[in-house]
């Protein structure tokens, strides 16, 4: 049996939804709100599984799943080389968002990743610490600022809204996926420079996966090839 992870709830698992149903795969949910499950009425060798976005790429990475829907930013997140391990079916053309670096908008001159570089240095000088970077992406925050040469930085976990860490001097600048920017500016930041990622709804499949029936799952990923 082949096992299809797609989002368990809200706008990410309507479009979903909306989006197979274009491509012929026709989803039922449950009829019981509380229950998380779906059946595929065309497809009796698919079997879906409903879970929350974030937990998909744990899901696949471990093998709990052979096909599943995500953000860009998630898995590359939370899968160590995730490019050996899993490919990019489909790209489904919602659920955009970049992740970004923003600051104060009060850092006057400060426009690049070049700007940032110099900012740490000078706020290492004066206070003898490194800047706080308060983000839940760690691992693709760290390896964008060190692969532009950024320094004397510290990242630190945020639990809530990361919006929200400037103003309540829990850090200096945040790293946060964002959709229209709005939220930022509502709390005094801006974007820094590019994003270090942009990110879209995502049909990923594990690599070299061994299923029951390798025609089945080739037909399945035809169909959402479109």
């Amino acid at each position: 049996m082949i096992k299809f992870a797609i989002p368990s709830k809200g706008r990410l698992q309507e479009d979903t939804i909306s989006w197979l149903t274009a491509r012929g795969i026709d989803v039922a949910r449950s009829s019981r709100d509380r229950e998380y499950s779906a059946t595929i009425a065309n497809f009796t060798d698919v079997e879906l599984v409903l879970m929350s976005a974030g937990e998909i790429p744990q899901a696949l990475n471990e093998g709990r799943v052979h096909l599943g829907v995500t953000g860009q930013d998630m898995v590359q997140e939370k899968v160590p080389n995730w490019s050996s391990r899993l490919s990019e079916v489909a790209h489904m053309g919602f659920g955009f968002a970049d992740l970004v670096l923003a600051i104060p908008a009060s850092w006057e001159d400060v426009y690049d990743i070049f700007d940032l570089d110099a900012v740490c240095a000078d706020f290492r000088k004066v206070t003898g610490k490194r800047l706080r970077i308060a983000t839940k992406y760690h691992r693709l925050t760290g390896q964008f600022l060190r692969e532009n040469d950024v320094t004397n930085f510290q990242l630190i976990d945020s639990q809530g809204a990361t919006e929200g860490v400037v103003a309540n001097e829990y850090a200096e600048m945040i790293s946060d996926i964002t959709s229209t920017g709005a939220t930022l500016v509502a709390n005094h930041l801006r974007i820094l420079g590019e994003p270090i990622l942009r990110s879209q709804a995502t049909v990923f499949a594990r690599k070299a996966d061994l299923v029951d029936d390798a025609a089945a799952l080739e037909t399945f990923v035809k169909h959402l090839k479109g």
